[in-house]
């Protein structure tokens, strides 16, 4: 719903800023999170909001839509779903849950300009690095995963070399830490992930151990659609 602010004279009218425009899936803009106030509330989707699941609110994008949310300002991205509606505050592109504001670096400057891509339903993480012509084969620092249920998300980049980076520093603690790559709309992500854990248990107690070195860890459940 649009906002309308009535000028001192009472017959100003001006609109408030509309979100930033959508073109070929691609959307720039400033994000923001919201957390605690909202948690356990009932989202547009009719489900309950947790704070610590990667989801988000759009304006307008058709919910249940998976989008990849960049910082512009580190290169950090996560995947989110959209599950809700907003940001209620004009200009605005997306509202990100904490987990995700927290994974890409957010939470203390409360807003960031940051790009937001569309990923199609039938966009999927290359089972191989043949079936991925995204990158040199010599940038791929580690080979495919194998089968598991459930890996611990690291980071989300948009340079394949800093990608490539993060699991050589990882794989000294962590030998099973490795890199996938996904296609954007507008690029490519480089996911450094580590696992993957037949138990969910297992993975949690791969990610404490990640988070007290200091880095962000997300859970995924590798079964999810």
């Amino acid at each position: 719903m649009a906002l309308w602010l009535v000028g001192a004279a009472g017959c100003a009218l001006v609109r408030a800023p509309a979100p930033p425009p959508i073109t070929d899936g691609v959307q720039v803009g400033v994000a923001s999170w919201y957390g605690p106030g909202f948690h356990g509330n009932r989202t547009a989707n009719g489900e309950i909001y947790d704070q610590y699941e990667l989801t988000a609110a759009h304006p307008s994008l058709p919910l249940g839509t998976r989008v990849m949310v960049t910082n512009l300002e580190n290169g950090r991205a996560v995947q989110v779903r959209i599950n809700d509606r907003g940001p209620f505050v004009g200009g605005r592109a997306i509202d990100l849950s904490y987990a995700a504001a927290r994974t890409i670096g957010m939470v203390g400057p409360g807003t960031v300009r940051v790009r937001v891509e569309v990923l199609g339903s039938a966009t999927l993480v290359a089972a191989a690095p043949a079936a991925a012509p995204v990158a040199a084969p010599a940038r791929r620092p580690s080979p495919p995963p194998p089968t598991g249920s459930y890996t611990v998300e690291v980071a989300a980049l948009s340079d394949p070399d800093k990608a490539a980076h993060l699991r050589q520093v990882l794989a000294h603690r962590f030998p099973d830490a490795f890199v996938t790559p996904l296609a954007g709309t507008s690029g490519h992500y480089y996911r450094v992930r580590i696992g993957p854990y037949p138990l969910r248990t297992a993975a949690l107690e791969r990610a404490e151990r990640i988070v007290r070195l200091g880095y962000p860890a997300i859970i995924i459940d590798e079964r999810a659609p």
